[in-house]
């Protein structure tokens, strides 16, 4: 009997599309990739408006201008960005509809922190965002005890205590080893997730005892700001050497295309925050001024952005089902995002060129916009080759 009479009366039949695919897997296929591409809509507009809020902080004119831009810069970009861009990818690997709860949370608490309603709703609903992050990775933990998971679930942790303590009255700069820990410890477990071969057999427990110096510098960087910033500034050296020092980046910077592309944006990320981790070290606990200024941008756009840069081309077209073909151009926007943070952090903040300061996080802001420009197009024209194939076989 064939497949087509072997169905019930009321069963639709599925007829294959040009990929393969039946038409119903495909729409379906398409309605998953809409939701998704919906759910990071928010994160762009938290990357947007963190941008908007970089030139008002480099006091030069911005399209958008609102007062409390500013007072929530740090925590769009940070959770209301690379917070809702994670955990869509956790929750893509998590299976489930409840998990994409916590990206959708998280980008609707960046969008109210933008509204003019209080500030505190905005905060409250990323808190709940967070802590329905922390319950994708128990989950995850659940489905299986990896140690890639669980310093993961240690950063979620870290970025749902920090809410914690926002919301209480904490001020932004204090929080700030709370937000590093929980882009490190995301990264970090990534990295330990993609290339566990290469770094050995007791890479995991070696990773989750770093994860647990790190949250013990942290912690103590709260309590004693002074002495504890150093011994945060030593863990992260500690980590961060053992990572740089074990990744796979190291031998395929040597390839070329999109390998060695992911490889050097990894290095540089690395180089980044060994400066973060130095100037803690030397310096102690910073929360205004140049050190601080090196610190942040070290760790959110040498070592986060660079990061995201690097994964972008393998991670994306799994979470949204769309192409993202790599193309040798994506070099430029990389190259102009260290180029501008050298001369932002060595020139502007170690030498004291208010010029050379302002100039790098114009560029600075440049080389983001860029890179996101062409990704988009990249995608775009990928989707584009696709369908062109798919109705050329159809045909």
């Amino acid at each position: 009997m064939s497949e087509v009479a072997a169905l019930p009366p009321s069963a639709p039949v599925k007829r294959p599309d040009g990929d393969g695919r039946s038409r119903a897997e495909t729409g379906a296929s398409r309605r998953s990739s809409a939701g998704r591409l919906l759910l990071l809509v928010p994160g762009g507009v938290a990357l947007l408006a963190g941008l908007d809020a970089a030139l008002l902080l480099l006091d030069l004119p911005a399209p958008v201008r609102l007062d409390r831009l500013p007072q929530v810069h740090g925590m769009l970009l940070v959770l209301g960005f690379v917070g809702t861009l994670v955990a869509l990818e956790r929750a893509v690997a998590l299976r489930r509809r409840a998990g994409f709860l916590a990206p959708a949370l998280l980008g609707t608490g960046g969008l109210l922190l933008l509204a003019p309603v209080p500030l505190r709703l905005g905060q409250a609903v990323q808190l709940l965002g967070a802590a329905a992050f922390v319950a994708v990775y128990v989950a995850l933990w659940r489905r299986q005890r990896d140690d890639a998971v669980l310093v993961q679930a240690l950063g979620a942790v870290l970025a749902a205590g920090a809410l914690i303590l926002w919301l209480g009255g904490v001020p932004v700069p204090l929080l700030l080893p709370w937000l590093v820990g929980f882009v490190v410890l995301t990264i970090g477990g990534e990295r330990l997730e993609l290339a566990r071969l290469t770094l050995g057999p007791g890479a995991g427990t070696t990773l989750v005892l770093l994860a647990a110096g790190l949250l013990g510098g942290i912690v103590a960087a709260l309590l004693w700001p002074r002495t504890g910033a150093v011994l945060l500034g030593v863990a992260l050296l500690v980590l961060v050497g053992w990572l740089a020092s074990h990744d796979v980046a190291r031998r395929t910077i040597r390839a070329r295309g999109l390998t060695r592309f992911m490889a050097g944006c990894m290095l540089a990320g690395y180089f980044w925050l060994a400066v973060a981790g130095a100037v803690w070290t030397v310096g102690g606990a910073a929360t205004t001024g140049t050190r601080y200024d090196a610190v942040v941008h070290a760790v959110f756009l040498g070592f986060t952005i660079s990061m995201i840069m690097a994964h972008a081309p393998v991670i994306l077209p799994a979470v949204l089902r769309r192409p993202l073909p790599y193309h040798p151009v994506l070099v430029v926007p990389a190259v102009l995002l260290h180029g501008s943070l050298a001369l932002r952090l060595w020139v502007g903040d170690a030498l004291g060129s208010e010029a050379a300061w302002r100039w790098g996080g114009v560029l600075n802001i440049a080389a983001v916009t860029l890179f996101v420009l062409l990704a988009v197009g990249s995608v775009v024209a990928g989707s584009e080759i696709r369908a062109g194939r798919g109705e050329r076989l159809r045909r």
